[in-house]
């Protein structure tokens, strides 16, 4: 059977695991900064390959065929990594990138590139900041200690953030648009600052700042590498079965 590497960490590449195990030997691989991640259902590999160098080194000491991008959208360094790698040992790749979000008639988006331009975006008065950044992008927020802010994450943010009025949920998706609109009004937000993830899981935030007239501050997506790709777990999973990835000619 041939062997292929998923470097995961979202739904998708769960999702994708599931439907490639029966007629392939595969690996889901996570970096490691969840600290009680979700069950995979296939082996898993947990931690950093050392860049490019060492996920290389992995490809050939494992034999693997075929490597799959189905990490987060935002995490560049690890996509870059792995295009990297794939040219380095001429294991073929293919990228699972779901499509963003689009603003639509009622939205009220500020677009930034960074999460140090979110902070400014947010000005000088104090507002009441909703942060559904993940805990590894809000440290920023300690430039701006004015605002109030609600920061919500799957695992703790330690050390909490040094500013005088923060609160804090732990809390894993999915999010449904009415717990969004209710936890919106409970704590009278009146900014969302949130990253361009896609997808349906998350999107309820969004829908629920729009139909309260919120302002959304989206920090736009990285620039990743240019590699075979698919929007959804069925197209990228046709793309293996019917050959339009050169895993069959490989001969490894």
């Amino acid at each position: 059977m041939k062997k292929i590497l998923i470097l995961g960490g979202t739904t998708e590449a769960r999702q994708l695991a599931g439907k490639l195990v029966e007629d392939f030997l595969v690996t889901l691989s996570l970096a490691g900064r969840t600290e009680s991640p979700v069950a995979q259902g296939v082996p898993v590999r947990s931690g950093g390959f050392g860049g490019a160098d060492g996920l290389a080194a992995y490809l050939k000491e494992t034999r693997t065929d075929l490597l799959i991008d189905a990490t987060h959208p935002y995490a560049a360094r690890i996509s870059a990594n792995a295009a990297q790698a794939s040219r380095l040992t001429g294991v073929p790749i293919l990228a699972l990138r779901r499509p963003g979000w689009k603003p639509v008639d009622g939205d009220r988006w500020t677009q930034v590139d960074t999460t140090g331009d979110a902070v400014h975006a947010l000005g000088s008065p104090p507002r009441r900041a909703f942060l559904a950044l993940g805990r590894q992008e809000v440290a920023a927020f300690e430039a701006a200690p004015q605002h109030h802010y609600l920061v919500r994450s799957v695992d703790p943010v330690e050390p909490k953030l040094a500013v005088p009025d923060a609160t804090y949920l732990l809390a894993r998706g999915p999010f449904r648009e009415a717990d969004e609109r209710a936890l919106l009004e409970e704590h009278r937000i009146d900014v969302v600052v949130s990253k361009n993830s896609g997808g349906e899981a998350t999107y309820g935030k969004i829908a629920a700042a729009r139909a309260l007239g919120i302002e959304v501050v989206m920090v736009r997506r990285p620039i990743l590498p240019e590699v075979p790709s698919a929007e959804t777990v069925e197209a990228l999973a046709a793309m293996i079965d019917h050959g339009l990835d050169p895993v069959a000619e490989r001969g490894v």
